[in-house]
Order: structure tokens, then C-alpha cells, then sequence
């Protein structure tokens, strides 16, 4: 609500001028603070641990900066007949956004999912799409993306990397400051975010860009984002199966490698794009409200799943315990020597141990 609340306030009172001057000064700013709030906030010891999981990461990196960008480059074929130039662009950015940490944790948590591999995923995927991103736009957005020219590659080192690099090394001395105040710093989370926000689409409005989305373009930009949104979830959920991985693996996998970061992929925008921002962000925008809700729903239905099931282990597999597999215990008995307290039966003599009638089966056996 605060985003849509946003945008309209840049539609109706756009920044002009020495405001639009103060505001873009605000939002480099704010990108090179958000930057260092996130190189402060991630553990490299954590990260070093989680390496262990090493195939969960590679499987989530790949659904992120392969899987996603093919799927992009695939979508080139909708324009113009569904998407415009400018729209397609944003949408292929979207799909060299790295993942999201906070909702990938909060969704695999709801779901009974690996939490400790999605924190790792997700720490992973953010900190190579620092790298990543800027690099993957420049080589398939081009000239649409600003190139690899020496002021935009002086704007990613100064507004994203250095940033990134001095919370690490602070990292030690501001912890403590950090985890005193983290509603505090939420808020300027928010913030940041949001101010990168109105200075887009403020610039937007001054150029007359909007002109260029009607309101069937943005009904196709919707259709197409929910079916990039369901080919990656089930991608992520049935590929993470074929690979081996467990229950609780395979939804760590879906929430973290089908989602993308509003965070971290609207300053990059901002910098990547310059003055065409606006629209590059807009299928960002739109696909982060989509995730959240659908992500939402579909945690809740894993959750639902694990507690219907009482045969599931701590993995979400049902047991392969012997004792639970009907096929294989076919001619065993139950219990090779019976509790004392329970008196001994002669062969084959069935006790009642429930008001339940038995199958006809069970009494002829």
C-alpha cells in the first residue's frame, strides 16, 4: 500500500526542478545506504557455514541467474504484439534480480520448510547479485541499461559495491548498534525504498513515458509476470525433486529460487537505467506484490499438507521406517516379543484393541 500510495503521490505532485534535483541526491543516498545496512546485516561466518549445503545454493542460484533470465529472453517474442520495448526491458531486468531473504524465510518457515538453507539461499543469491545483475544487464539489456559506459560503472562501484564493502568491515563495531535499533533501521529500509520510488516515477512523469503504458499493455504485463511466476514455482518445486532433494529442502528451494528482490533491485534499477527507471521498475513492482500474495497462499497449503499427513518425518517424506511399509511387512509380526502386561495369544487369535470393525481381510488373516 505504501508503494501504491507512492506512485500516486509522484502522479499527482511530481518532483520538478531543484526538487527533483534534492530528490534524486536523496535517493543515490539512500541506495548507498541501503547498501551498507545489507553488507552490515549479513554474516560472513553464517554464509561460510551454509556452505556445506552446497547443492541447495547452486540449485537456487541457477533458478535465479539461469532459469529466470532464459524464461526472460524467451518473452522477447511477446513484443510488440503484448509488451512494449520499454516494458520488456523491465521485465527482463526482473529476471536478473537476485532472490529475496526476508519473505523466502518467512514463507519456508510457515511451510515447515529448511529455514537455516533459505537464510544461506538467500544471503548467496543477494550478495552475487550485487555482482551478478549489474553484469548479466549489461550483456543482454545493452544500451537499455546504461552498457558497461564509465559513469555507470562508476555508479555501481560507488552507490552498491563500496557501500556493500564498508558495512562488512564495520560489521563487528555496528552489530550491536544494529540489533538495538532494528525497528528503527526497518523503518529506514522503507524508506530508502520508497524515496527511490517517487524519484522514479517523478522522473517518469516529467519525460511523459506513461503516455507509452495503456491499460490493456499493463493487463498483458500481469498475465505474462503470473505465468513467469507459476512456470518458476513449479520449476523449483518438481526440478528440486528430480535432483533428490527432501521435502524440506525442495520448499527452501521453491520460496527462494521463484522470488526476486523489490529491495535490492530498485536501486540497481535506478542506477542501471538513469531517467528510464520508471518503467524499468514497474514489472518489479507489479511481480513482488504478485509473489507475496500467491507465496503466501501456497506456504499456507504446505503447511496444511505436513500437518494432514502424521506419517511425515522431519523431512516431510512419509517414514520408511519397516514397520510402516505395508508392502514389505506383509508376512512379519508386529512385535517379536510382546509387553508383559499384555497377556500371550495363541497363533493366530486377533485381540480387539478398538470399536473400529476390522476389513474382512485382516479377519481372514
Amino acid at each position: 500500500m505504501a508503494l501504491l500510495g507512492t506512485v500516486g503521490v509522484a502522479a499527482l505532485l511530481p518532483a520538478r526542478g531543484a526538487a527533483a534535483d534534492v530528490a534524486d541526491a536523496g535517493a543515490t543516498g539512500a541506495v548507498a545506504l541501503l547498501f551498507f545496512l545489507y553488507g552490515a546485516r549479513l554474516s560472513a561466518r553464517e554464509t561460510l557455514d551454509g556452505l556445506r549445503h552446497w547443492r541447495l545454493h547452486l540449485t537456487v542460484l541457477g533458478c535465479t541467474f539461469l532459469l529466470f533470465p532464459l524464461l526472460g529472453l524467451a518473452a522477447r517474442g511477446l513484443v510488440p504484439t503484448l509488451l512494449t520495448p520499454p516494458l520488456y526491458a523491465g521485465l527482463l531486468f526482473l529476471c536478473l534480480v537476485p532472490s529475496t531473504i526476508q519473505s523466502s524465510i518467512a514463507f519456508t518457515s510457515i511451510a515447515r520448510g529448511n529455514v537455516p538453507a533459505a537464510i544461506c539461499a538467500g544471503s548467496f543469491s543477494s550478495l552475487a547479485g550485487i555482482a551478478l545483475t549489474p553484469l548479466l544487464a549489461a550483456a543482454l539489456l545493452g544500451a537499455d541499461a546504461g552498457g558497461f559506459s564509465p559513469g555507470s560503472l562508476a555508479g555501481i562501484v560507488v552507490q552498491l559495491l563500496l557501500p556493500f564493502l564498508l558495512g562488512q568491515v564495520l560489521r563487528r563495531r555496528i552489530a550491536a548498534f544494529l540489533a538495538r535499533h532494528k525497528k528503527v533501521l526497518g523503518l529506514v529500509d522503507r524508506g530508502s525504498i520508497l524515496l527511490v520510488v517517487y524519484t522514479a516515477f517523478s522522473a517518469g512523469m516529467a519525460a511523459g513515458i506513461w503516455h507509452q503504458v495503456s491499460l490493456p499493455r499493463l493487463g498483458a504485463l500481469l498475465l505474462v509476470e503470473a505465468v513467469l511466476l507459476a512456470v518458476m514455482l513449479l520449476a523449483s518445486w518438481y526440478g528440486a525433486g528430480r535432483l533428490g532433494f527432501d521435502r524440506a529442502d525442495r520448499i527452501a528451494i521453491q520460496f527462494a529460487g521463484s522470488k526476486k528482490s523489490l529491495a535490492a533491485g530498485l536501486p540497481m534499477a535506478s542506477v542501471l537505467f538513469g531517467a528510464q527507471a520508471s518503467l524499468a521498475v514497474l514489472p518489479l513492482m507489479l511481480f513482488h506484490q504478485m509473489q507475496l500474495m500467491v507465496c503466501a497462499a501456497l506456504a499456507r497449503h504446505r503447511a496444511r499438507d505436513a500437518e494432514g499427513d502424521p506419517e511425515r518425518d522431519a523431512d516431510g517424506d512419509p517414514e520408511r521406517d519397516a514397520g510402516r511399509d505395508p508392502e514389505r511387512d506383509a508376512g512379519r509380526d508386529p512385535d517379536p516379543a510382546p509387553a508383559p502386561a499384555v497377556p500371550q495369544r495363541a497363533p493366530g487369535h486377533v485381540a480387539e484393541v478398538s470399536p473400529t470393525p476390522q476389513h474382512p481381510a485382516a479377519r481372514a488373516r
